[in-house]
């Protein structure tokens, strides 16, 4: 009988358990959204200080005298003065406002880096099908077993409102991440530079395709087959490398079906399998200062580390960056010895979702331990710390986060990734010296057109 008790209790305890994993957020919390919160799920009011004003609906329209995706923008803060700059002089009177990461790229480059703090806007916005959406996936969309795939979600924010244990609300925080809106079909021709000690770099050229299979209008959670997106690249220059294509198939749950992966070799005229490219795969373009999932700040499957939500707090983020990719502006320009030119670089006050990562035992990866700072907006990770396996800050990574106005939605112009003990650093997504900006369209292309089996005509 006592044997029966223990397993009963047992029993219930699994069922309770995967009960609250998958709990559903009631009628009353979803009603929130677009009242005391916006529809993608922040706090609506500004914050105590009023340094950080109340959403009012974010950019909606693109400003006088752009004329349409493909653009250079135009930046509809332009005449904003800077508020105050933090320096070597005054960066430790700032230590509750910036991240460790921050602190040390004061700390690493004295001389030269500062942080010029502008008005703060929350400019994010998305538009009203894909808000219907979000609403709906607040009642319906749950974690998949161990946080590695997403139930019941489909065209929006899978969980606008987070809730459930910390480990829940981590998941949740980084599954909205890796499927936050970023438009339907992308063709971006941008530049990769990575950088050297002493300032020099050899930039490479790149032309990518995205489709966003989670945003495609004529879907549904059934229809994705597990696809959150297809991406196509090319290599444009330096001309040894021109020629060469990858192409990817990201899986949602990576641990069910891995990430499909080929690239193409112009040289050998051969399409090869990349089944390396996950985790802390160092990615040679950028000089292996970042790793497969590095980029985007971070993507694929979560199951190699334990996660820990650590609520919201309030820091310095790069945010509205327009001047990083006007035209004109040349990469000479942008790049110096260390980081970026923090005369093109804009940051603003905003709230944060910090999500703490830590290496499961017996797990491989170069970082033992990862800190998300996560736009409370966008839900766009704006900066990550990340921890060699000694415990030591090792890498910082920046988004340069701008709202793209013919989505409209909130994307990055760039991605900053610091090595803070070779002390060289890359920035991928640079587009400013391209005769086009990322070209967005409301297209849904053939199913042959992101075929392994097109890759050598498409990459010759």
């Amino acid at each position: 009988m006592k044997n029966k008790s223990i397993l009963l209790c047992s029993v219930l305890a699994l069922v309770l358990g995967a009960l609250n994993a998958n709990a559903k957020v009631s009628t009353k919390e979803v009603n929130k959204l677009g009242n005391s919160l916006t529809p993608f799920g922040s706090i609506k009011s500004g914050n105590k200080n009023k340094t950080i004003p109340a959403w009012t609906g974010g950019i909606t329209e693109a400003p006088m005298g752009y004329e349409g995706t493909g653009q250079h923008h135009i930046d509809p803060f332009a005449s904003d003065d800077i508020k105050f700059t933090i320096d070597d002089s005054n960066y430790k009177g700032f230590k509750n406002y910036l991240t460790p990461g921050q602190y040390a790229l004061f700390e690493a480059y004295p001389s030269s880096f500062k942080i010029n703090v502008y008005p703060t806007h929350r400019s994010h916005s998305m538009p009203d099908w894909v808000l219907e959406n979000t609403k709906k996936n607040a009642k319906t969309s749950s974690l998949s077993k161990g946080g590695v795939g997403i139930q019941n979600a489909y065209g929006g924010i899978p969980f606008p409102i987070l809730h459930g244990k910390n480990e829940d609300k981590a998941l949740q925080t980084m599954w909205n991440h890796l499927t936050r809106w970023r438009g339907i079909f992308a063709t971006l021709r941008s530049t990769e530079v990575p950088v050297q000690r002493d300032g020099s770099f050899s930039p490479i050229t790149k032309q990518a395709e995205v489709f966003f299979n989670f945003h495609n209008p004529k879907g549904s959670f059934k229809k994705l087959n597990n696809i959150l997106f297809y991406f196509l690249t090319f290599n444009k220059a330096p001309a040894r490398l021109a020629g060469g294509a990858l192409l990817v198939h990201e899986t949602m749950d990576q641990v069910k079906d891995k990430r499909g992966a080929w690239d193409y070799n112009s040289g050998q005229r051969r399409v090869r399998r990349a089944p390396n490219l996950a985790y802390d795969s160092p990615i040679a373009s950028s000089d292996n200062t970042r790793t497969a999932d590095d980029t985007d700040m971070y993507n694929g499957a979560p199951d190699r580390y334990n996660w820990d939500y650590k609520g919201v707090k309030e820091f310095f983020i790069p945010y509205n960056n327009y001047k990083v990719g006007q035209k004109g502006v040349q990469y000479d320009d942008l790049v110096m010895p260390g980081h970026l030119n923090p005369e093109y670089v804009r940051w603003e006050l905003h709230r944060v979702h910090v999500v703490e990562a830590t290496l499961k035992k017996g797990a491989r990866h170069i970082y033992k331990k990862r800190v998300f700072y996560v736009d409370e907006d966008s839900w766009g990770i704006a900066m990550v710390d990340q921890y060699d396996n000694r415990g030591e800050l090792w890498r910082v990574s920046n988004a340069l986060l701008k709202n793209y106005y013919e989505l409209p939605g909130v994307w990055s112009s760039g991605d900053v990734y610091h090595d803070l003990q070779a002390r060289r650093y890359s920035v991928n997504g640079l587009y400013s010296e391209e005769k086009q900006a990322p070209v967005f369209e409301n297209k849904v292309p053939n199913k042959r057109y992101f075929k392994p089996s097109s890759l050598r005509r498409r990459g010759r």
